[in-house]
């Protein structure tokens, strides 16, 4: 990709190469980012990677085109205390929690963009959401877009502070949906289907119903009803989903405000 031209020749440097990083890395080499241009920071790094082409665990490039901080939360200040000075080099953060503000302290004057993927991203199926600091320009935002692009789709934030929603909503969202085919799973169990049989009967509705959700050209309420028949069994497992006090919308909503505010938590040093 023409998108790529200028970090194959300054170079990407990945700090940290676990699921997401590893992710992020399996996408960009398949949309031609070339392996000699990117330096991998990481002491753990899997087997997988090993000789590949990468620049693996060697001193950073003079003037990298992009960082990439792929850390968990509780190791960033570790990383950061590790890299060196970087004066015109795109820094971009996927570590929950970690505000902007601390790597313009550790980067002053640098573009920063953070960014909130999900582990979908594992199977090109991810939604990450960003936002950019004051120093980050709109060709910085499209790098980080076509970056973020190669697993799965982007969205725009209009201010920091709603990072910590999407982190609620989307970054911890593949958990509740797993806990949901787990629950869906037993009750299927409770009426007297196999364990094995149960599960994939969950497993392949929530599939398949997040794909239609995802292609249909129609609101999730309309897909929800053009199942719903009146009287009909669906409806009758609706009445008690649905419900205001006891169903499903009251505890999502409790359930994305928890994790929202952990996110507030972890962006204030919370431990």
């Amino acid at each position: 990709m023409s998108e790529f031209n200028d970090i194959n020749a300054r170079g990407l440097v990945l700090v940290g190469c676990g699921r997401m990083g590893g992710a992020m890395l399996k996408g960009w080499l398949a949309q031609g980012l070339q392996a000699g241009a990117v330096t991998v920071i990481d002491p753990k790094l899997a087997p997988e990677w090993q000789d590949k082409g990468l620049r693996v665990n060697v001193p950073l490039p003079e003037n990298p085109a992009v960082l990439v901080l792929a850390v968990k939360p509780q190791m960033m200040a570790d990383a950061l205390g590790e890299l060196p000075d970087l004066e015109d080099t795109l820094v971009i953060s996927v570590a929950a929690g970690t505000t902007i503000s601390t790597f313009e302290a550790a980067f002053p004057g640098s573009p920063v963009i953070r960014v909130m993927p999900n582990t979908p991203a594992a199977i090109g199926k991810g939604i990450s959401a960003l936002i950019g600091n004051d120093g980050a320009t709109a060709a910085h935002l499209d790098l980080a877009e076509t970056l973020m692009s190669a697993v799965g789709r982007v969205v725009r934030l209009d201010n920091e502070a709603q990072m910590d929603a999407v982190t609620g909503l989307s970054g911890s969202g593949p958990a509740y949906v797993f806990h949901l085919i787990e629950a869906l799973a037993r009750a299927g169990e409770a009426q007297g289907l196999s364990a094995d049989m149960a599960l994939e009967l969950a497993r392949m509705t929530v599939a398949g119903a997040g794909a239609l959700a995802v292609d249909a050209d129609e609101d999730p309420a309309i897909l929800r009803e053009n199942v719903t028949s009146p009287g009909g069994t669906t409806a009758a497992g609706l009445k008690v989903l649905m419900d205001e006090e006891t169903g499903l919308p009251p505890l999502i909503k409790r359930t994305v405000a928890a994790a929202t505010e952990r996110g507030r938590e972890l962006g204030k040093g919370a431990k």
